[in-house]
This record gives structure tokens, sequence and C-alpha cells, in this order.
């Protein structure tokens, strides 16, 4: 909480970053909770890396934004760049908000670097709901929003954003079509809704994007959570094939998720439909939308009511598929895990409804409340259309969404054999849906077993060079200080002992003289009187 609070209420690029660190940091921690699992290890290990290859992006526009502004406070930032000194197109500001959208990619899992949130899933199912719903993934939708008056001077960037977003939700809402473990289902929609959010800030439709992201907090929230209550009462069991006729078991879960199914789904009047039609409107109407931004859209709506009923029949629906020594101890969750369902469900029913539409006879409270901090060309654009094709554009979502329930509904509850026929005649595309196109295992290929090879090769340079050097260096000196040491005892000390010897040899008749004793002096004396007598008395 102190972390997402410190991040938005920033009043600059920096405090913001120091956020947005914290949040990564909560994010890294929360996902390895179960630290003595190596696949909860290596998720949080993951989450980590990745953001850190977004957040040296997010850096670098931090940057630039002090070069080009001399501020990193948002007003100051703001007022400058709406006060007509830089042109719409500027060099320097697209490469600012394309660099900004690097970290957003990062923290908040859009192509290519969505890669990490699907594994966010090993933490405990409240974390999980925390990272999925709160500000922490989200964080990179408020950061593009809160710098939309730099976007907005930025055409290609935000072209890039609505291109990668639309990418995105369409991506992840196909892999998730495919899925079977129930929390997994949930973080691909977590990607997938992500995308929604971008594309509407892509098409300068901020706002929208800010509202998709309160409503997506209830609704995904909630699945989370009621995924956790269904795991709960499965004894720990993920999988959706060994789920299935819960409905009256644990009613308070299934109802609440069939709540936050339809929402996401976009069923009308529910939260989701506001806010998702919102952005489908806006990516439409706005200057910086198109037809294909829509298309892609819809029919990622048709695909997330599929893969959102996929998930609610194989649960609560059907058949009980639950292992005879797991089904016997099915058990309502206690109320301190269904109350807070009720309450988000709450949440998920009404929580869009102060961003009811013009076209229904509203007046889009949330927006009118954001219009002080968002500079909307795209709001008063869409104005200039009617009503009666936001009204029609509506309607065919909300089609699509229903073709999506429908199908659902066929294929699991009426005649549950069909999903296996159909399977059977797409097995290879079924398969590459199910692997997650390979995305992991071609980042494996290309970026982390070839990070590992330089780390072995440089690991090899630095044992066969550096330290062979080294060592090398160190023998070389071992070696010539050995033969030192040789030359100067057998050499220099020889012939200075040698010397000493002939010294101390020669001096040996001197020493046996010089007793030091003035008797033996004094006999010497004597006798040596006595010899010159002798010599001179024999010779004279």
């Amino acid at each position: 909480m102190f972390s997402m609070l410190v991040l938005v209420l920033a009043d600059n690029y920096l405090m913001m970053f120091v956020g947005w660190e914290g949040v990564g940091l909560c994010s890294y921690l929360l996902i390895g909770f179960y630290f003595h699992r190596q696949s909860a290890s290596d998720a949080g290990k993951k989450a980590f890396i990745v953001n850190r290859i977004g957040d040296a992006g997010f850096l670098l526009g931090v940057m630039l934004i002090t070069v080009t502004f001399g501020s990193l406070n948002f007003l100051e930032v703001t007022e400058a760049a709406r006060s007509g000194h830089f042109a719409v197109g500027d060099g320097v500001i697209t490469a600012i908000c394309i660099l900004l959208f690097v970290g957003a990619t990062g923290k908040s899992a859009q192509i290519p670097l969505y890669v990490w949130l699907p594994d966010a899933m090993e933490g405990p199912t409240p974390v999980s709901a925390l990272i999925h719903a709160a500000t922490m993934v989200t964080a990179g939708v408020y950061m593009v929003a809160r710098s939309n008056a730099l976007y907005v001077l930025a055409p290609t960037a935000l072209a890039l954003v609505a291109a990668i977003g639309a990418a995105t939700a369409i991506w992840a809402a196909s892999i998730g079509l495919a899925q079977n473990d129930i929390k997994r289902v949930l973080a691909y929609s977590t990607v997938s809704q992500l995308g929604y959010m971008f594309l509407a800030c892509g098409v300068a439709a901020f706002g929208a994007g800010i509202f998709h992201l309160m409503t997506h907090a209830f609704f995904k929230a909630l699945l989370f959570l009621g995924s956790g209550s269904v795991i709960h009462a499965l004894s720990g069991e993920q999988d959706m094939r060994k789920m299935g006729a819960l409905w009256g078991k644990i009613p308070t879960t299934a109802r609440t998720m069939l709540i936050a199914t339809l929402a996401i789904s976009g069923a009308p009047l529910l939260s989701g439909f506001f806010s998702k039609d919102e952005i489908l409107w806006q990516s439409f109407a706005s200057p910086y939308g198109s037809k294909i931004l829509w298309i892609i859209g819809v029919v990622t709506a048709g695909m997330t009511g599929f893969y959102m009923f996929r998930l609610f029949f194989l649960t609560f629906a059907g058949k009980s598929r639950v292992p005879h020594e797991v089904e016997h101890h099915i058990h309502e969750s206690p109320s301190s895990m269904t109350v807070p369902l009720i309450i988000l469900a709450a949440g998920a029913l009404g929580a869009g409804w102060i961003g009811w539409p013009k076209a229904l006879g509203g007046s889009n409270h949330f927006e009118h409340f954001l219009e002080p901090v968002f500079e909307n060309p795209a709001l008063r654009a869409a104005e200039h259309h009617t009503w009666s094709l936001e009204f029609g554009l509506m309607l065919s979502s909300v089609a699509v969404a229903a073709v999506g329930f429908y199908i659902a509904y066929r294929w699991y509850v009426k005649s549950p054999e069909t999903p296996e026929r159909v399977v059977a005649s797409v097995e290879p595309l079924y398969r590459v849906v199910l692997n997650k196109y390979y995305v992991d295992e071609l980042y494996d290929a290309l970026f982390v077993n070839r990070a590992k090879d330089l780390g072995d090769g440089l690991a090899a340079f630095d044992l066969g060079i550096v330290d062979g050097g080294v060592n090398g260096v160190g023998f070389t000196t071992r070696v010539t200080a050995e033969a030192s040491r040789l030359w100067d005892l057998w050499v220099i000390d020889g012939l200075v002992n040698v010397l000493a010897f002939v010294t101390k040899l020669l001096s040996y008749p001197a020493r046996i003289l010089q007793t030091g004793l003035v008797q033996a002096y004094a006999l010497l004396i004597v006798l040596g009187v006595l010899v010159f007598m002798g010599y001179y008395f024999l010779h004279f």
C-alpha cells in the first residue's frame, strides 16, 4: 500500500519512479512468497529481471525529460508541453513517450515483456488478486495517462501504444482460450484487459483507460479471490479439468464468480460493460483510432466471453470431475473469505455506473471528473458522431460477447464432448496455443540461454585469460624469486661466508695469542726478550 500510494501521490517523475520500483520490489517478494518452491522462486526472479528491462527505458525517459524540460514536476512538464513551444510530432517528445512506454510494457505486461505476469500466480491467491487488480501491474497505464500532455504531442508514440495494446489484448485472450489452470486463465485475462487499457490510451482516450483500470480492479480481484475460494474448497486443486458441478456446493463463491464473469465479459449494465464499451467506442471514433483497432477490440471481447464462461462452466456446471478423495471435503469458504467476495461483487455490479455513457442517457461523470487532468482530443472528436452510431457499436460488441458465451455454453454444458472433437481436429494449433505460442521457449533460446552462454564464455575468459595471466605472473614471480633466493644463498652469501671462513682460518694463530690476559702478554714479552737475548748471545 505504501509503494502504491507513493506512486500515485507523487507530483514528479522521480518520486513516481521511487513508488514504481517499490511496487516492483513488492511484486518480486510476493510472487516468490513460497520461496521453498522452485517454481515460485523462479517466477519471482523472472518478474524482477523482465521489469529491469522495462525500468531501464523508464529511467532513460525520465532523464530525457530532465534535459528537455529542466524539471520533473508533473505540473511544470504539463504546462510546458501545452504551451505550444513543442510541435506535434517533435522527435524528442516522441522519444520520451516511447521510452516511458517501454517501462509501461514491463510493469503492465505488454508485448514483448508480458511473460512475467502469468507466472505471478505462483504467489498466494490473495497476492495474485493484489498484483493483478491494484496499482501494481496497472501502474504502467497510470503513468502513460499521467503523461497525457506529452503523448498528445507524439502521434507516433500514441499509435505504438494503441498497436501494442490491441495486439496484447487479442494475443493474451487467445492463449487464455486453452489454459486449464484456473489462475492462469485469469492471469492471461489480466494481460488482455491491460491491453484494452493501453488501447484506450493509444487513441488518446486516457479517461476511458483509467475508467477501465478502476472497474477492472473490482471484477479481477473478485475473480482471483473467488478462484482462491474454489481452490480452498478443493484442497488446493487448480486444474479446471478436475472440477465441475460446484454451483450447489459452494453457492456464495459460485454466485459472486458469476457476477465477475459477466462483468469482465461486458454484460450490459455491469461495470465492465461501461468501461470496455467506452474503450471500443473511442477506438472507433477517436481521430487516433481506426476500424482495425475497433475490430480487434470486438473480437477480443468475444474471446473474453468464451474463455471466461469456459472457466465458469468447467468449474461450477456440468458433471463433477473432482477426485473422490477430495469430493467429500468440499465446503463453502468461511465468512472471512466470502464477505470480501460479496463486497467486490457489489463493485463489479455497480462501479461502472459513474461512467454511464451519453448514448444511454447518462453524462459519464467519471470522464468529466478527470477532464481537468486530461486534454482529451478523442472525447471532443467523439462528440461529432451520432449517439445512434455509438449505441449500434455497443450492441455489436455485446452481441459478439454473447456469441462467446453461447459457444462456451454449448461446448461445456450441452455437449461436453465437443471440445475434445474440436481439439482433435486442430491438434497442432491447439498445442501451440496451449504452450503459449512457445514464447517462453523462444525467449529462453534467444536471450536466456544466450545470456548463460555469454556468462559461461566470460567465466572461461576470466578463468583462462585473466586468472591465467595473473596466475602466470604469480608463477613467474615465484620462480624468479626462488632463483634470486638461491643466488643470494649460494653465491652472495657463499662468497661472504668463504671470505669469512678464510679470514677465520688465517686468524687462528693470532687468536691463539690474543687471549686478553695481561699475564699472558707479559709472559710473551719475557719470552720474546729471552729469545732475542739468546739469539744475540749466540751470534755475538
